[in-house]
């Protein structure tokens, strides 16, 4: 720490405001945004795999198996007759990992 604020001493004063101001957009960058950006790919991806028979959550909680995929619309059977139709993007990553996760947990058990 002290050789930081030798370094920020010993810098025109006019330059130690910009480089904060680029280090803060850094931060910003790395911590919030990149993240964010990696998490969307990965939920567009898994939108993108989805394919007939697998069972998937919809981020309102709706559980229910593929049964037809129509282009950006997907068709859920959520019981025996019972079909709901809703868009790809209503369908949930991190849900679906969970349900498949807490199932297999109860399976082992």
């Amino acid at each position: 720490m002290r050789i930081l604020s030798i370094f920020l001493q010993s810098m025109n004063p006019e330059l130690v405001s910009p480089i904060f101001l680029l280090l803060f957009f850094a931060i910003v960058y790395f911590f919030m945004i990149r993240p964010q950006v990696k998490k969307q790919k990965e939920q567009s991806q898994f939108v993108d795999d989805i394919e007939k028979g697998d069972e998937v959550v919809t981020t309102s909680g709706i559980y229910g198996r593929v049964n037809k995929i129509d282009g950006n619309v997907v068709t859920l059977q959520v019981d025996t007759k019972t079909f709901i139709r809703f868009a790809k993007g209503a369908i949930s990553k991190e849900m679906t990992e969970q349900q498949e996760e807490e199932s297999t947990e109860k399976a082992s058990s």
